[in-house]
């Protein structure tokens, strides 16, 4: 009897070891693939901003000389073999040397630390509110499917995700700012406690996190008074998606057998959802969440820039007016390694979850 037992151990150990090396090998080649898409996005947005033309030309060309012009322009390298300054760029770039910028003479790593803090703050907000939204209603659209509640939810996912999100975000300041006056209309935080946060002697940027720190519940109170609406323009825009496809997910897993099973024993409607189809259904939802950093980084340009949130996505906008080349490069460097490392994340999640996913 024991010659079996050897034998079906032996096939287990080999299976669990090929199972651990397609995981291995699985999430060696997603974490490679982080280098091309970063090196793709940097060399689009690099060839496209030439296209534009220079942008010492676009700020000083009518107030200096045409022999100061061509100084500044071989001073900033821009006369140049384009070649030249693309290889350039993308050696300063991995080596983490975002340059300086043109217009106002900035080092780009300063600005991504001074302002980055902003947008991973906005980016928490909305995701919180893409979460408490998406999810409850989801599930709620998916328990009364095709009746009254499920259309309502199906048609307010739509208006949500289709609706651009600086409209949405004008359309919340006039109604609950301007109108009922409830939240600031712009900002991160009241002049006084912006102040009184800047005075503390070490910051995180995170104005939630410094008047936490800070102990000043008013301070606490005013910061999340000004992230509401913000949050909520950013947000919606996911939630939408996130009620779409939690819907469509729990629709699945309710006519699975278990749940047949335990409907057939009297389980209430209630208890059916939260404790025996929730679970299942949520499994596609940790990816396409993931996916939907993406979105966050591109509607808080938008975000910032309709509430005067000043972070990354605000700072964009306005390098892109005045077509600051080195500026524009660095910070959309940062967006495309915050993609993909959040995509990285969600394809080990993934692949712990449905081994699948690895083969």
């Amino acid at each position: 009897m024991s010659v079996p037992v050897q034998e079906a151990s032996g096939a287990v150990g080999s299976t669990g070891g090929a199972a651990g090396y397609g995981l291995a090998r699985y999430l060696i080649v997603r974490f490679l693939l982080i280098v091309p898409t970063v090196l793709v996005l940097v060399s689009v947005v690099f060839f496209l901003m030439r296209a534009t033309g220079d942008p010492i030309t676009t700020a000083f060309g009518d107030r200096l000389t045409p022999a100061q012009l061509q100084e500044r322009l071989h001073r900033a390298g821009y006369d140049r073999p384009l070649l030249t300054q693309y290889l350039d760029y993308l050696r300063a770039t991995f080596t983490g040397d975002f340059g300086t910028t043109a217009t106002d003479n900035q080092a780009v790593s300063q600005v991504l630390r001074t302002y980055g803090a902003a947008t991973v703050e906005l980016s928490c907000f909305a995701l919180l509110v893409a979460l408490a939204v998406g999810l409850p209603l989801g599930m709620v659209a998916a328990s009364y499917r095709d009746r009254a509640p499920d259309v309502a939810l199906r048609l307010f996912a739509i208006l949500t995700y289709a609706t651009p999100v600086f409209f949405f975000g004008l359309l919340l300041k006039l109604v609950f700012a301007i109108w009922l006056g409830w939240f600031p209309a712009s900002g991160r935080a009241g002049i006084d406690v912006q102040l009184e946060l800047q005075d503390q002697t070490s910051t995180t940027g995170l104005y939630l996190v410094d008047a936490l720190r800070s102990g000043d519940g008013s301070a606490v109170v005013d910061v999340l008074r000004h992230a509401v609406l913000p949050g909520l323009a950013l947000g919606l825009l996911v939630a939408g998606v996130l009620l779409r496809l939690v819907r469509t997910n729990l629709i699945g897993t309710l006519s699975a057998d278990y749940v047949e099973a335990a409907r057939s024993r009297g389980v209430g409607r209630l208890r059916l959802v939260t404790r025996h189809a929730t679970r299942p259904a949520l499994i596609p939802v940790v990816t396409v969440l993931g996916l939907q950093v993406a979105g966050l980084l591109g509607g808080a340009v938008l975000t910032e820039t309709t509430f005067e949130w000043k972070g990354l996505g605000f700072e964009l906008a306005h390098y892109l007016t005045v077509r600051d080349f080195t500026a524009v490069q660095g910070i959309v460097a940062i967006f495309a390694v915050v993609v993909a490392l959040t995509n990285f994340l969600v394809d080990v999640v993934a692949a712990l979850i449905d081994p699948r996913v690895r083969y």
